[in-house]
């Protein structure tokens, strides 16, 4: 086609979608003028001090704005962990909207067509529109971007702004109005409930989510929690918008907001043209803005880019994916900011001051929530004109990231990841694939042995291809993390990262992935495309009297506790045995024939074996422990993931609070007592900091209370008296040192349990662990260890670390995972790493008739630690 013939043809569209926008333009000019402010419908403009709706009435009125406006489109597409509908939300010109499925479908194929002639795809990008997917809130008390949505919505469908309508012409405007439902109406009735008294704006009592709270922006990897998937599906696999910026809120004392570009440390699995755009965005933001007289924007602050866990892991995908960070207000209370209160962290501003990433400094003085509403609205609308501006350079650069991503999997090592189909976990090995599709990527079956590279891989291997559109995102989740330190100056500090630095899939799951890396082609014709979900099956006998579900997978757990919860008998193996060639372990589990058990082996990845005869083994009847989960009030997220874990397991348990141990009927009511991660302070006084320099919290006083004195004694009572407990991170800090038991006659028992915390002392020699998978040597032969490998890995952060001690009296210990002498970063960073060189990792004593399982590491970390969730079941399940 002649690029005259080709100029021609595109003047008709852009003709033709101007005739649409102006025929629709001039049937809903009368109807503008009835659609209803934010004003009119909230009863205050929201922004307005002190004032906030809820999600229900925000959603109410965004559907009415769909119902009045052609420029409105709403989508569910999922819920909340608490059964809230989740929504898109699109805003566009009228005739795009109409033409909003092609739209669509014009995306698609830019995000996942590398093979495209240029004529297509000259066409394709005339024809397209920018999607900007920004979401909202998902941090709760960061109210600012959810309340300001509607007034941008509402100015972009009424505004007769000829910038406007351009901007409506060629972008498409796609929201999530609050990410995190459950939590935004948390905040705003606990918020309610104290206005108007001396507890104004106190914290919530809890995580603003059923789970995770702040958390749920460390999720997007695993995709645990169902608000994190449905928005993950979204931009992965349904509507491939070519940007997105997640919006948040920042301490109240530094700049005013956060735009792109971020800082150092970034990924280097991007290409180069991603951070360039976002420098592109980043500065005409901070120029619109600074131009409307908004002070305190900054740049190439704080925030850094090199790990995928939050929304922006579109970036891996080919999305030029952003941040944004206001100031915040105490809710929606205005706070004042003397100047000398106002501060930086050193990461891209070292003084605040005037800089070349922050021009024009905030004085300090009033901060309302109409502020951070106002840096808002004209932050969305520099971002959306820019894309508007770019429309074209932006579609094409979407195709053009595919390109070279699936050219660079075939051009550059690694070439594929094989992962065995057998495998030390198979139930772990059938997640990861599903996992892997939520996140649009393509995996495929051998249907022949193929020797790659002197290995052998076998009929049935997984394999995933690098020569994918998400090739960035394969290579970050499957490689192992090695963390690109970057320094301030030559020789000097450290760039520290923002969060954790390892989030291997295969080796957080326990999953052996061969990386190729030698240049070799797997022909097409032994592949055979994975259906989903990815299951192991197996032939069920027309008759059997009983199923065998081996230890070594984590399924097996859960289908144990299901099988409880079912009404269904339990029994556990005492002994290992082998049958028709296939070993289980001591500690598997069997289930007697009973009717039920046909609609349980049903929902697994991994089927049982099949008993058809006799079964003979040793075994012990099982029973489901009687748990206590110990939570704080205090936005305790580590005990939400636990709670998060034994929901998914089907593991029943009782959350009781630190101060409920004063008084509770630990050895009447429980088997075993846990501790998750939480500090000292917290779960002894109720307070912040540490012992000998606590804290005032911003909780109510009836939540600010620990188990004080009273509680310990109750608990180590419960211990004495033959009640387990199992505690890790910073909660095992309340076992070490000198400890007593007073029982009712007065009578005090003191002792020092043999082990103790050099977790400090390593620190101050130089030890620096950055959230990073470290390698343990496991006992065999342990109740602990049923089920697990030799080695494993553990996510760490550096403290504490054990030392055992000859016991005496009626104590005993052994230790159950310790650092091998070398070689023990899997995957993330560590320094000195020598310094845990045969330390302790987890330790088993005995006190009395009781047991105590202490981890150094949390074997839950976030939901993304599978390799060593048995660890935990197994604590759970002590006799």
């Amino acid at each position: 086609m002649s690029l005259t013939i080709r100029f021609t043809i595109a003047l008709l569209l852009i003709a033709a979608v101007s005739m649409i926008n102006h025929s629709y333009a001039a049937c809903t000019e009368a109807g503008a003028s009835s659609i209803p402010s934010p004003e009119s419908h909230f009863g205050f403009t929201p922004g307005e001090d002190r004032m906030l709706f809820t999600y229900e009435e925000m959603i109410a009125y965004m559907k009415k704005l769909e119902e009045l406006s052609p420029k409105v489109k709403m989508e569910q597409i999922g819920y909340s962990e608490l059964g809230r509908p989740l929504y898109l939300l699109f805003v566009s010109s009228s005739g795009n909207i109409a033409n909003i499925d092609r739209l669509k479908d014009i995306n698609r194929q830019l995000a996942l067509k590398p093979d495209l002639t240029d004529s297509r795809r000259e066409n394709l990008v005339d024809e397209g529109r920018v999607f900007f997917l920004m979401t909202l809130s998902m941090h709760s008390t960061e109210v600012g971007p959810s309340q300001a949505a509607p007034l941008i919505i509402y100015e972009m469908i009424t505004s007769d702004d000829p910038k406007m309508q351009f901007i409506l012409d060629n972008t498409v405007y796609m929201i999530t109005p609050c990410h995190n439902p459950d939590g935004m109406n948390m905040i705003v009735e606990n918020y309610k409930k104290y206005k108007d008294t001396r507890y104004e704006g106190a914290s919530l009592p809890g995580v603003y989510h059923k789970y995770v709270g702040h958390n749920i922006n460390r999720d997007f990897v695993t995709l645990a929690m169902s608000e994190n998937e449905a928005i993950a599906r979204a931009y992965s696999k349904e509507w491939f918008p070519q940007l997105s910026v997640e919006r948040h809120q920042m301490g109240s004392r530094g700049p005013r907001y956060f735009v792109s570009p971020p800082h150092d440390p970034l990924s280097e699995n991007i290409l180069p043209g991603l951070w360039n755009w976002k420098r592109i965005f980043g500065s005409r933001a901070l120029t619109a803005m600074t131009d409307a007289g908004l002070q305190g924007v900054s740049v190439n602050y704080l925030f850094d880019m090199y790990w995928p866990g939050c929304t922006s892991t579109g970036l891996w995908k080919g999305i030029i994916a952003m941040l944004s960070e206001a100031a915040s207000v105490d809710i929606a209370t205005p706070i004042y900011i003397e100047p000398n209160e106002l501060t930086v962290t050193g990461k891209g501003l070292a003084e605040y001051d005037i800089s070349i990433n922050m021009p024009d400094p905030w004085p300090g003085g009033w901060w309302h929530l109409s502020d951070i509403v106002e840096y808002e609205r004209v932050n969305t609308l520099s971002y959306m004109h820019t894309a508007a501006i770019h429309r074209e350079e932006i579609l094409s650069h979407r195709n053009d990231i595919t390109r070279k991503e699936v050219e660079r999997g075939r051009s550059e090592a690694p070439f594929y990841y094989i992962m065995p189909r057998e495998q030390h976990d198979r139930s772990e090995l059938a997640d990861l694939v599903n996992l892997l599709d939520k996140h649009g990527v393509n995996s495929y079956r051998l249907t022949t042995d193929r020797l790659i590279d002197n290995r052998l891989h076998k009929a049935g291997d997984i394999v995933v291809p690098l020569a994918q559109p998400y090739r960035a995102f394969i290579k970050e989740v499957m490689e192992a993390q090695d963390f690109p330190v970057r320094h301030y100056t030559r020789g000097g500090d450290m760039i520290r990262p923002y969060d954790i630095t390892s989030w291997s899939l295969p080796l957080h799951k326990g999953v052996e992935a061969v990386e190729i890396n030698i240049k070799y082609e797997i022909p097409e014709e032994v592949l055979e495309k994975i259906e989903i979900p990815f299951r192991f099956k197996a032939d069920r006998p027309d008759s059997y009297t009983g199923a065998l579900f081996t230890a070594v997978n984590n399924e097996s757990y859960k289908a144990a506790f299901t099988a409880a919860e079912m009404g269904l008998n339990v029994e556990r193996l005492a002994e290992n045995i082998t049958i028709a060639g296939q070993e289980f372990p001591e500690g598997s589990f069997y289930i007697p024939f009973q009717r039920e058990i046909d609609d349980l082996t049903d929902r697994l990845l991994v089927q049982p074996y099949f008993i058809t005869g006799n079964f003979e083994a040793n075994t012990t009847e099982w029973h489901v422990p009687r748990i206590a989960l110990i939570e704080s009030w205090f936005h305790d997220m580590d005990a939400g993931w636990t709670r998060y874990l034994f929901d998914t397991y089907k593991i029943p348990y009782k959350v009781l609070r630190p101060a409920d141990l004063q008084e509770a009927d630990l050895a009447g009511n429980f088997d075993v007592v846990l501790l998750p991660d939480q500090s000292e302070a917290v779960l002894m006084a109720g307070k912040g900091g540490r012992p000998g320099d606590y804290t005032i919290t911003r909780y109510p006083p009836e939540y600010a209370k620990g188990m004080e004195q009273k509680g310990l004694n109750n608990l180590l009572a419960f211990l004495d008296n033959g009640g387990n407990i199992v505690s890790w991170g910073r909660s095992t800090e309340i076992f070490m040192g000198n400890l007593s038991i007073e029982d009712e006659n007065d009578e005090k028992q003191e002792f020092s349990l043999p082990v103790s915390n050099i977790g400090s002392r390593l620190r101050n020699q130089g030890l620096d662990v950055t959230g990073s998978l470290l390698r343990v040597k496991l006992r065999p032969d342990h109740p602990l260890t049923l089920g697990m490998p030799e080695q494993t890995g553990v996510f760490h952060r550096g403290n504490p670390v054990f030392a055992t001690s000859f016991p005496y009296f009626d104590m005993d210990r052994r230790v159950i995972a310790s650092f091998p002498e070398d070689d023990i970063l899997m995957s993330g960073f560590i320094e000195n790493e020598k310094l845990l060189s045969e330390e302790v990792a987890m330790v088993w004593v005995k006190k009395g008739e009781g047991q105590l399982v202490l981890f150094s590491f949390c074997p839950q970390f976030r939901g993304s630690t599978p390799a060593t969730y048995k660890l935990l079941f197994n604590s759970l399940l002590l006799d």
